[in-house]
Parts: structure tokens; C-alpha cells; sequence
């Protein structure tokens, strides 16, 4: 009998809590604080920190850190508002830092 794999999952590289689904990616072409970083459109168990302004490569945004649910490391941010037009589609979106989650199931 076969292994059962279930979905491929990233997760917290500090606790390896599930933060997000690999099918949620959007695109990978993003730029973090420490590196590249990935747009999702969900992510799962974790916190979503107050709200500020940021000027980002991309202009200014609302953004909200996202930590960990369980250890609480910083994983990334989500985008809560865009100013510009053609931004407007990343609202509602996370970036999870590539060096931040480490894959699962794959």
C-alpha cells in the first residue's frame, strides 16, 4: 500500500504550524524585507497585527504584519489597502516571506 499524501502545505519555520496551501500561491515574484516573498490569496492560523501605512516598491499600501498563531514569529504582511489602481488587487492578499515557511507534503 501507497503513502497518503495530503495537500502541499508551507508552514512556520520556527514551529511548523500550517500557514498556508501551495494552491493559494498567486505569484512568487514578490519582494519581502529579507528576500523574496510569495503572494497568497489565504493563509491559515495565523494573527494579523494593526494596520499602518507603508511605502512599498510598488507605492503606497495599508498593510497589517501576519505572525505565527502558535510561536508568533513574523511571517510576512497583508495588504488591507492599496492607493493606487493598478495595486488594487493585492488587498486582502498575504505575503509570506520565503525564508519564513518551509514546504510540507511535497
Amino acid at each position: 500500500m501507497g503513502e497518503t499524501i495530503g495537500p502541499r502545505l508551507y508552514c512556520c519555520c520556527n514551529c511548523r504550524n500550517q500557514v498556508s496551501l501551495h494552491d493559494d500561491i498567486i505569484a512568487k515574484t514578490f519582494q519581502g524585507r529579507y528576500g523574496r516573498g510569495f503572494l497568497f490569496s489565504h493563509a491559515m492560523n495565523i494573527v494579523v497585527g494593526p494596520k499602518e501605512d507603508r511605502h512599498l516598491m510598488t507605492g503606497l499600501h495599508t498593510v497589517a504584519d501576519v505572525y505565527c498563531g502558535d510561536c508568533h514569529e513574523v511571517l510576512g504582511w497583508k495588504y488591507e489597502r492599496a492607493y493606487e489602481a493598478s495595486q488594487k488587487y493585492k488587498e486582502g492578499k498575504f505575503i509570506l516571506e520565503k525564508s519564513k515557511i518551509v514546504m510540507e507534503n511535497w
